[in-house]
């Protein structure tokens, strides 16, 4: 059975190659509707306020909801948004399987699909080929556009690549609905039903209110953070920063900045910005000093951001002696103009090594 195709109404075997002979576009409206997604992100809400107004919110129930809550949302931003997507810092094999399995819980679709639309939405920012195009209305942007088939021509073109050959990424993405219903359903309503009695509550409040909040926190992104807030570092998109975003999506409210510099794993870059996913482990330098020594862990420090260049070794332009006599070491001058002075694009390139960062 292909689950990904009744969830999202694309086939998994068929990731970016439609029928060019078919138009979603040349049927009639009702044709064109996913019902599927209609009728549940229509109803979800109603069935989320009916628990709310006849049942009782069990004080285990709800410390249960915040913290399953807070996971889900942490493995939607930090997981498929900083880390599939645009593949701001380095996750260890464990990271991403937690990652893959729990987002499930937030029924927002396979971390592929998810990708490969953001990814699109980036490269094609408020034009009719971006899929939640904010130029087309707020309602469209915030959930019309799930509501409706897509014509995928119509749409702009990435590079999936690097998704499609990562063996966890997709088999995430083709048994997505199985999980989405252990994780999102069963896990859950059992905790509370086997744990303390509260299978009602477990239904309501750990299941429908949890996975409501989410979704429409993480729509908010495609539509209130490109409607409220200020254009700090660029005006060429209707992306914007807002601490009421940010509060609103779990600290992706500084929109303008990501829409600028997609691949920095943070969102808000002062300390007092609102955003949970940007802080790295921290070590103190004893602690850096042993994770190289005693666990070969190939890293440098600059700035006091820890990087592992591990993959980096046989690509440095310097060759594999001058990083290597880097590793365990403060780099932050010799990076900085006291051996080469990197530009943008080195910069850029290290951000994606991110691992942690040092503290006194």
């Amino acid at each position: 059975m292909d689950f990904q195709k009744i969830f999202t109404g694309k086939s998994s075997k068929n990731y970016d190659n439609p029928d060019p002979s078919f138009s979603i576009n040349d049927q009639p409206l009702l044709q064109r509707i996913h019902w599927f997604r209609f009728l549940y992100l229509s109803t979800m809400p109603s069935l989320a306020l009916y628990g709310i107004l006849t049942t009782e919110l069990l004080t285990k129930t709800a410390i249960f909801h915040i913290i399953y809550l807070s996971l889900n949302s942490i493995c939607i931003t930090a997981g498929y948004h900083r880390y599939w997507c645009h593949k701001s810092y380095k996750a260890s094999k464990s990271l991403q399987l937690f990652m893959a399995i729990l987002s499930c819980a937030s029924a927002q679709g396979s971390i592929y699909w998810w990708c490969r639309d953001h990814r699109i939405h980036h490269r094609y920012t408020d034009t009719p080929k971006d899929p939640y195009n904010a130029k087309a209305g707020f309602f469209y942007s915030h959930i019309g556009w799930l509501f409706l088939k897509r014509d995928r021509r119509k749409l702009g073109y990435v590079d999936t690549s690097d998704l499609q050959s990562d063996k966890l990424v997709m088999f995430q993405h083709n048994f997505y609905v199985p999980l989405v219903a252990l994780t999102g359903y069963i896990i859950p309503i059992g905790i509370c039903g086997l744990g303390w009695g509260d299978w009602r509550g477990g239904f309501f409040y750990a299941n429908i209110c949890r996975t409501v909040y989410i979704h429409h926190t993480t729509f908010c992104v495609n539509s209130v953070a490109h409607y409220i807030g200020d254009l700090t570092y660029g005006d060429s998109t209707t992306a914007k920063d807002s601490i009421i975003t940010a509060i609103l999506t779990l600290g992706e409210g500084y929109h303008n900045f990501h829409h600028e510099f997609p691949s920095d794993y943070r969102n808000g870059i002062r300390f007092y910005h609102y955003d949970p996913t940007k802080w790295l482990p921290t070590f103190t330098m004893d602690e850096f000093t042993a994770q190289v020594k005693k666990s070969n862990k190939q890293w440098i420090i600059i700035q006091g951001v820890i990087y592992d260049v591990t993959t980096f070794m046989f690509e440095h332009p310097g060759g594999i002696p001058l990083l290597d006599g880097a590793i365990g070491k403060d780099m932050s001058e010799a990076f900085n103009g006291g051996v080469y002075n990197h530009q943008n694009a080195a910069r850029n390139l290290l951000g994606h090594l991110r691992v942690g960062s040092v503290v006194a």
